[in-house]
Protein backbone atom coordinates (compact mmCIF):
# COMPACT_ATOMS: atom_id res chain seq x y z
CA UNK A 1 0.00 0.00 0.00
CA UNK A 2 1.17 3.77 -0.79
CA UNK A 3 0.86 5.37 2.81
CA UNK A 4 1.78 8.87 1.16
CA UNK A 5 -1.47 8.50 -0.48
CA UNK A 6 -3.12 8.25 3.09
CA UNK A 7 0.11 10.53 4.88
CA UNK A 8 -0.19 13.37 2.71
CA UNK A 9 -3.65 14.43 3.41
CA UNK A 10 -3.31 13.43 6.94
CA UNK A 11 -1.00 15.44 7.60
CA UNK A 12 -2.62 18.76 6.48
CA UNK A 13 -5.66 18.03 8.52
CA UNK A 14 -3.82 17.89 11.39
CA UNK A 15 -1.96 20.93 10.77
CA UNK A 16 -4.80 22.29 10.40
CA UNK A 17 -6.37 20.72 13.44
CA UNK A 18 -3.43 22.71 15.63
CA UNK A 19 -3.30 25.36 14.47
CA UNK A 20 -6.76 26.08 15.00
CA UNK A 21 -5.85 24.64 18.76
CA UNK A 22 -3.12 27.05 18.91
CA UNK A 23 -4.38 30.39 17.26
CA UNK A 24 -7.97 29.74 16.12
CA UNK A 25 -9.01 30.90 12.69
CA UNK A 26 -6.07 32.88 11.98
CA UNK A 27 -3.93 30.13 12.00
CA UNK A 28 -6.54 28.25 10.01
CA UNK A 29 -5.56 30.52 7.55
CA UNK A 30 -2.03 30.95 8.03
CA UNK A 31 -1.74 26.91 8.18
CA UNK A 32 -3.84 26.83 4.99
CA UNK A 33 -1.85 29.23 3.00
CA UNK A 34 1.31 27.79 3.83
CA UNK A 35 -0.80 24.08 2.22
CA UNK A 36 -1.65 25.85 -0.83
CA UNK A 37 1.02 27.15 -1.72
CA UNK A 38 2.86 23.94 -1.08
CA UNK A 39 0.44 22.49 -3.74
CA UNK A 40 1.33 25.77 -6.11
CA UNK A 41 5.03 25.02 -5.79
CA UNK A 42 4.78 21.24 -6.72
CA UNK A 43 2.38 21.92 -9.75
CA UNK A 44 4.73 24.71 -10.83
CA UNK A 45 7.63 22.34 -10.70
CA UNK A 46 5.82 19.56 -12.51
CA UNK A 47 4.56 22.16 -15.32
CA UNK A 48 8.12 23.18 -15.84
CA UNK A 49 9.27 20.25 -16.58
CA UNK A 50 7.00 18.88 -18.42
CA UNK A 51 7.31 21.86 -20.54
CA UNK A 52 11.00 21.34 -21.00
CA UNK A 53 10.01 18.05 -22.15
CA UNK A 54 7.29 18.90 -25.01
CA UNK A 55 10.58 20.12 -26.84
CA UNK A 56 12.04 17.17 -27.24
CA UNK A 57 11.45 14.15 -28.82
CA UNK A 58 9.79 11.58 -26.95
CA UNK A 59 12.20 8.88 -25.62
CA UNK A 60 15.76 10.32 -26.72
CA UNK A 61 18.46 11.88 -24.24
CA UNK A 62 21.88 13.54 -25.47
CA UNK A 63 23.79 10.81 -23.83
CA UNK A 64 22.69 7.46 -22.52
CA UNK A 65 25.75 6.68 -20.76
CA UNK A 66 25.39 9.61 -18.69
CA UNK A 67 21.70 8.80 -17.79
CA UNK A 68 22.65 5.66 -16.83
CA UNK A 69 25.29 6.81 -14.47
CA UNK A 70 22.77 9.54 -12.94
CA UNK A 71 20.11 7.18 -12.09
CA UNK A 72 19.27 6.07 -8.35
CA UNK A 73 17.04 3.78 -7.35
CA UNK A 74 13.50 5.00 -5.84
CA UNK A 75 13.58 8.12 -8.32
CA UNK A 76 10.37 8.99 -9.26
CA UNK A 77 9.36 9.14 -12.85
CA UNK A 78 8.92 13.35 -12.86
CA UNK A 79 12.94 13.28 -11.22
CA UNK A 80 13.65 11.32 -14.58
CA UNK A 81 12.28 12.88 -16.66
CA UNK A 82 13.32 15.99 -15.63
CA UNK A 83 16.81 14.86 -15.81
CA UNK A 84 16.53 13.58 -19.39
CA UNK A 85 14.26 16.90 -20.38
CA UNK A 86 12.40 14.13 -22.57
CA UNK A 87 9.32 11.60 -21.72
CA UNK A 88 10.73 8.27 -22.38
CA UNK A 89 9.34 6.04 -24.56
CA UNK A 90 6.85 3.79 -22.74
CA UNK A 91 7.52 -0.03 -23.48
CA UNK A 92 4.71 -1.47 -21.46
CA UNK A 93 0.62 -1.12 -22.45
CA UNK A 94 -0.87 1.68 -20.78
CA UNK A 95 -1.46 1.66 -16.91
CA UNK A 96 -0.04 -1.26 -16.73
CA UNK A 97 2.29 -1.90 -13.81
CA UNK A 98 5.28 -1.99 -14.34
CA UNK A 99 6.05 0.43 -16.26
CA UNK A 100 8.99 0.25 -18.88
CA UNK A 101 10.06 3.60 -20.39
CA UNK A 102 12.80 3.61 -23.04
CA UNK A 103 15.51 6.68 -23.60
CA UNK A 104 17.17 6.36 -26.62
CA UNK A 105 21.12 8.58 -27.64
CA UNK A 106 22.17 9.82 -31.10
CA UNK A 107 25.08 6.47 -30.65
CA UNK A 108 22.10 3.87 -31.17
CA UNK A 109 22.55 3.43 -26.86
CA UNK A 110 19.43 3.20 -24.84
CA UNK A 111 18.56 2.89 -21.43
CA UNK A 112 15.17 0.88 -20.10
CA UNK A 113 14.28 2.46 -17.00
CA UNK A 114 11.78 0.33 -15.15
CA UNK A 115 8.72 2.06 -12.62
CA UNK A 116 6.77 0.65 -10.14
CA UNK A 117 4.34 2.86 -8.64
CA UNK A 118 6.28 5.55 -10.07
CA UNK A 119 9.10 4.95 -8.23
CA UNK A 120 12.14 3.38 -10.64
CA UNK A 121 13.33 -0.18 -9.67
CA UNK A 122 15.95 -1.28 -12.14
CA UNK A 123 17.20 -0.04 -15.17
CA UNK A 124 19.51 -1.67 -18.03
CA UNK A 125 21.50 0.12 -20.49
CA UNK A 126 22.10 -1.44 -23.79
CA UNK A 127 24.76 -0.58 -26.10
CA UNK A 128 25.28 -1.20 -30.23
CA UNK A 129 27.45 -3.69 -30.87
CA UNK A 130 30.80 -2.26 -32.52
CA UNK A 131 31.71 -3.58 -35.93
CA UNK A 132 33.55 -7.15 -36.01
CA UNK A 133 36.75 -6.56 -37.21
CA UNK A 134 37.63 -7.31 -40.96
CA UNK A 135 33.62 -6.41 -41.51
CA UNK A 136 34.41 -2.84 -42.40
CA UNK A 137 38.34 -1.29 -42.10
CA UNK A 138 38.82 2.28 -41.82
CA UNK A 139 40.24 4.61 -44.19
CA UNK A 140 43.24 3.89 -45.20
CA UNK A 141 46.10 5.76 -46.25
CA UNK A 142 46.58 5.17 -49.81
CA UNK A 143 50.15 3.38 -50.69
CA UNK A 144 53.06 4.53 -52.59
CA UNK A 145 52.26 2.69 -56.05
CA UNK A 146 48.31 4.31 -55.71
CA UNK A 147 49.76 7.97 -55.75
CA UNK A 148 49.58 9.27 -59.27
CA UNK A 149 53.21 9.96 -60.37
CA UNK A 150 52.64 13.55 -61.32
CA UNK A 151 51.08 14.10 -57.53
CA UNK A 152 54.24 12.43 -56.65
CA UNK A 153 56.52 14.55 -58.31
CA UNK A 154 54.60 17.41 -57.48
CA UNK A 155 54.94 16.57 -53.52
CA UNK A 156 58.74 16.19 -54.26
CA UNK A 157 61.07 18.98 -52.29
CA UNK A 158 63.37 20.78 -55.64
CA UNK A 159 66.77 19.63 -56.00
Amino acid sequence: MNFGKVFVPLAGLLLLGAAYRAYGWPGVAFAGGAIVMFLLMHFNRTMQVLKRAADRPVGTVASAVMLNAKLKPKATLLHVIAMTRALGEQRTPKDAQPEVFRWTDGGGSWVDATFVNGKLTEWTLVRPEAPAEGDESPADPPSADAVKPAAADALRPPV
